[in-house]
């Protein structure tokens, strides 16, 4: 397989400059071992929702032999209400640990002490500035375009400046889906991709195949960013994170009606995650989902990514010379 090589290959000892997002819960083990095997970096999310069983049986996909190399993503919000999952995340002996969404600082000297690498994704200016004064390994620029919660800047703007703060590796995350893509943000400095959304159609995901549906439906235009889903389940997500979701029935009556949301409308919306109602529950993706035509393994998203990304940075080459 070609693939672009950067300096993060030689510090995660991959072959492929990309990690799949640790969103939760779609990113568990099985999903970071099929990236890992594929040959770029396997990431899985601890969601606050899940037990701690549930966690240790994703992690216990990524102890069967050989084991590989994978990291572990958690939101510095979350941590400090539940300080145990960073326990759980260094025992758990991953090669790099994320944490996001808030400062970074006060769990670092942990994941160091460990000899865990630590990465950030930061939203901002002034976030970088947060993550590299905690000491972070790894910064990861993430546009308004991701899935999921994210910031409001856009990925190119965003990575331009943080490129400019620091000689750390920088990897690119938003709107990232296919070999051009990932071709871009290496030319323009990145180490490297951190990408979320094609991963959700991956076969070894734990997305339901009533959110594949309506992933594979959905085009470029039908995302919203918004913070009526986190409103909906009392999630105390700092102001400044929402979440980039396809749009629904739901958010559309909810999403300008800051504060008023009240118990009957929670408690539909509950009723509707247990059901997989998507018109009312909700499914968090990005703008680069008018990129995705079809379920496929993970391989084969990797696979894709790298070998699009070297055939473009080689016709560059190409047109330098001439």
């Amino acid at each position: 397989m070609l693939s672009p090589r950067t300096r993060l290959c030689d510090l995660l000892g991959i072959d492929v400059p990309l990690l799949n997002a640790p969103m939760t819960p779609q990113a568990g083990g099985a999903l970071a071992r099929a990236v890992a095997e594929a040959g770029a970096f396997g990431m899985l999310g601890f969601d606050e929702d899940e037990s701690d069983d549930q966690i240790a049986a994703q992690l216990a996909l990524l102890a069967i032999a050989p084991r590989p190399r994978f990291g572990i993503g958690l939101a510095a919000w979350v941590l400090d209400r539940s300080p145990h999952l960073l326990a759980t995340a260094i025992a758990a002996k991953p090669a790099l640990i994320s944490i996001s969404f808030g400062d970074p600082a006060p769990y670092a000297q942990r994941v160091h002490d460990a000899g865990i690498l630590l990465a950030a994704q930061v939203q901002s200016r002034a976030r970088a500035l947060q993550a590299l004064d905690a000491g972070v390994d790894i910064l990861v620029a993430q546009g308004t375009e991701a899935g999921g919660h994210t910031g409001a800047v856009g990925t190119l703007p965003l990575l331009q400046i943080v490129l400019d703060m620091t000689d750390r590796p920088v990897l690119a995350a938003g709107g990232i889906a296919s070999g051009r893509g990932l071709a871009a943000v290496i030319a323009a400095g990145a180490a490297g991709a951190w990408v979320g959304t094609p991963f959700l159609l991956a076969t070894e995901s734990r997305s339901t195949p009533q959110a594949r549906a309506r992933i594979l439906a959905a085009d470029e235009t039908q995302t919203v960013l918004t913070d009526v889903f986190d409103r909906a389940q009392r999630k105390p997500w700092p102001a400044e994170f929402r979440g980039r979701a396809l749009r629904n029935a739901f958010e559309r009556e909810w999403h300008d009606r800051a504060g008023r949301l009240d118990d009957a409308a929670r408690a539909r919306f509950e009723a509707a995650k247990g059901a997989r109602d998507l018109d009312i529950a909700h499914v968090y993706a990005g703008e680069s989902v008018g990129l995705l035509h079809a379920e496929r393994p993970a391989r084969e998203i990797v696979d894709a990514l790298a070998s699009g990304a070297a055939a473009c940075l080689r016709a560059v080459e190409v047109v330098e010379r001439v």
